[in-house]
Formats: structure tokens, C-alpha cells, sequence
């Protein structure tokens, strides 16, 4: 299946959704913030099929992750997950830099058709 970066700093939720998309059958890589999560983008040269990050977290919020990835790699697919309203508003300024934002809390079935729906689009990124 697809390689996935999942980047979360609380920990219950990062093994929920690193379990889920693991028997979903995809390879999983985990990151506990988003300077971690930028890290690993980089030293993969941007190989991930998808990164399912937070928004909020300490050090590197998901939102300063995705805009420093989607220089680097503007191909690379990033799906935010949030369960703040001003954190949702933030991403919506951020259209064509990630696919999705996922409203937490979501169900086992809800994040992995979500995957799936963000691994099937096709990307129309501004240059």
C-alpha cells in the first residue's frame, strides 16, 4: 500500500491512527512534532505518500510543517488533523499545501477513508 508519516505529539492518538492505518495495510513512520515530522520529510527526500499530521503541537505546529514541506516538495500529500475550530480556520488559508483537514475526535473507519480518499486525489498544487 502506501507509505505514510504520521506526525502527532499525544501520544493515544498517534498509536490510534499509526494501528489503523497499519492493518489498513500501509507502511507507517511516526513523528512526535513537527520539527521531528519536517526531519524525516527531509531525510526521505520527500518520499512519503502521504503525511497525516496535527496541527497543534509544541515546537513546530502542523501548519509551519506543511508550508516548510510543500517548498521542498510540492508534490508531497499532507492531511491535518485537528480538534480546535481557529485551528481548522487556519487551514483553510492553506489550499493547494495540503489535501484535507480531519476533524478530531474521528472513528477507526473515518481516518482511514479519509486516507484513502487524500492517497486518491490528484494533486493540483499552485507553483
Amino acid at each position: 500500500m502506501a507509505k505514510l508519516l504520521i506526525v502527532e505529539d499525544d501520544d493515544s492518538v498517534r498509536m490510534f491512527v499509526s494501528r489503523a492505518l497499519e492493518r489498513a495495510g500501509h507502511q507507517i513512520h511516526i513523528a512526535a512534532d513537527g520539527a521531528q515530522g519536517l526531519e524525516m520529510i527531509r531525510a526521505a527526500d520527500g518520499g512519503y505518500d502521504l503525511v497525516v499530521s496535527d496541527i497543534r503541537m509544541p515546537e513546530m505546529d502542523g501548519i509551519g510543517m506543511a508550508l516548510s514541506a510543500a517548498k521542498s516538495f510540492p508534490g508531497l500529500r499532507i492531511l491535518l488533523m485537528t480538534g480546535y475550530a481557529d485551528q481548522r480556520e487556519r487551514a483553510d488559508e492553506l489550499n493547494g499545501v495540503i489535501v484535507d483537514v480531519v476533524n478530531k475526535p474521528f472513528s477507526l473507519a473515518e481516518i482511514r477513508g479519509r486516507v484513502d480518499a487524500a492517497l486518491a486525489m490528484e494533486l493540483t498544487r499552485a507553483a
